[in-house]
């Protein structure tokens, strides 16, 4: 009887035994720790910090405007004005290079300059408008001369052909007028400015419509 008791029990534990299976062993994986970068990565992460540091932030270049400063408009030298070398000036004494009627500059009036003796002594006008205005007031002139524009040298007014009313600006009268020896240069001056071509009495007449009273 004792005998079938252990016979039992042995098949039990054997049975027992050979339905247990082993539970498989797991690995914990932790993710508190970082892993370590490689030197390589280490390398790379510096050769980027350096980059970072040396690329500096360029600020906007904000150009200043240059207001130019206003210039002054040149003025005009005028048809009549020649250089004081080139001038010839016949009369004596401080006032030489002035009008001896309205004391206007003569170099700068010089192409409309005539001049004429008085009492012995030589006189100078800006223009024919000044001589006639002399006449007017009582002086008796001699040898009344002109300037001849294409030479700058003084001739008689009786050799003289004038061109009067073209358009380059007249001295001390609205209507221009100019003086020439050489009938082409008179001729070549009026084809480029316009005007008529007369001579000195017929210049005078209309000078002395310049004192005329309406």
């Amino acid at each position: 009887m004792l005998k079938i008791l252990f016979f039992t029990l042995s098949v039990l534990i054997v049975t027992g035994c050979q339905n247990i299976t082993p539970e498989p062993k797991t690995t914990e994986v932790r993710l508190d720790k970082q892993i370590a970068p490689s030197s390589k990565v280490k390398k790379e992460q510096k050769i980027t910090k350096k980059r970072v540091k040396k690329k500096k932030v360029l600020k906007p270049v904000v150009k200043k405007k240059v207001i130019p400063k206003p210039q002054k408009p040149k003025a005009q030298k005028l048809f009549q004005t020649v250089d004081a070398k080139d001038a010839v000036l016949v009369q004596s004494g401080p006032n030489k290079e002035h009008c001896v009627i309205c004391d206007m500059n003569l170099v700068k009036y010089y192409k409309t300059s005539h001049a004429a003796k008085l009492d012995g002594k030589n006189i100078q006008y800006c223009s024919i408008h000044c001589l006639t205005k002399h006449i007017n007031e009582g002086a008796e002139l001699e040898n009344p001369m002109v300037v001849d524009v294409t030479s700058l040298k003084f001739i008689p007014v009786t050799e003289a052909f004038y061109v009067v009313g073209s358009d380059v600006k007249g001295t001390m009268s609205p209507v221009s007028k100019y003086a020439f020896r050489s009938l082409k240069e008179a001729k070549k001056f009026q084809k480029k400015h316009g005007g008529k071509i007369l001579d000195f009495y017929s210049a005078w007449q209309i000078a002395k419509k310049d004192f005329t009273t309406k």
